[in-house]
């Protein structure tokens, strides 16, 4: 299979011709995109698979805030225009995630570490003007699903998605070194600085124990693909 050079060479296919550019480009003025734009914020921060946390990822989430309790996010391997999207992240606020049944709590994540950690940040934005909605953030717990597992070289997104979980400080949950420093270095940042000026922000008054499934049993989930018998509407020819 050919592919062009760059990004595209990561990813399974033939290169894009200048005729399909002009056509996306036309699509592009003559229709509203409407749900797409409404994604106003992007969160760089890292993820481990649930099944083998040994496995790490750096993330970038573009969020879209539907409400007060509710944000809808999608996951891409990096910021750049040629970025592959990789998974999706459902994130709700401590009072609706109260209300999920116990055996939905456990497929949910905390945010309050990895937020006042500094391994949550919003490149290019101003501590003092992410603030408020870190301020927010770290009282919710989010669902993340990877379909595409890029780590592992894989040039599609094949296989079953993986359920992702959000760093806590444990060891088996902390973030290699070389992985926030690379970080760090792209954005001209410092984690540990960030750390310390999120002093005041406060998480739940407390951190549900069914949520981080892992860190008190030591497990995690994977999806096993099963055949299962259709519900047909009619019989099949």
């Amino acid at each position: 299979m050919a592919s062009t050079v760059g990004r595209e060479s990561k990813t399974a296919g033939q290169g894009m011709t200048m005729k399909e550019h002009v056509i996306e480009k036309g699509a592009e003025m003559m229709q509203s995109m409407k749900p797409i734009k409404q994604f106003s914020q992007h969160v760089c921060t890292f993820a481990l698979y649930s099944q083998d946390m040994n496995r790490q990822i750096e993330t970038h989430h573009f969020v879209h805030r539907l409400n007060e309790d509710f944000c809808q996010c999608a996951v891409y391997d990096t910021d750049n225009r040629d970025g592959r999207l990789i998974g999706i992240e459902y994130i709700i606020s401590d009072r609706i995630f109260e209300a999920l049944h116990i055996e939905e709590q456990k497929l949910w994540h905390s945010h309050f570490f990895e937020i006042k950690s500094g391994l949550w940040v919003n490149p290019r934005v101003p501590e003092a003007v992410a603030k408020p909605e870190l301020d927010k953030l770290a009282k919710t717990y989010g669902k993340f699903w990877c379909t595409w597992q890029t780590d592992r070289g894989d040039l599609l997104p094949i296989g079953e998605p993986s359920l992702m979980t959000s760093p806590l400080g444990a060891v088996a949950g902390n973030v290699k070194a070389p992985l926030f420093q690379q970080r760090d270095e792209k954005y001209g940042i410092s984690s540990t600085k960030i750390s310390d000026s999120r002093v005041d922000i406060t998480g739940p008054a407390l951190i549900n124990p069914n949520a981080d499934y892992w860190i008190k049993h030591g497990k995690g989930f994977a999806i096993d693909i099963i055949t299962a018998e259709m519900k047909k509407i009619t019989p099949l020819p």
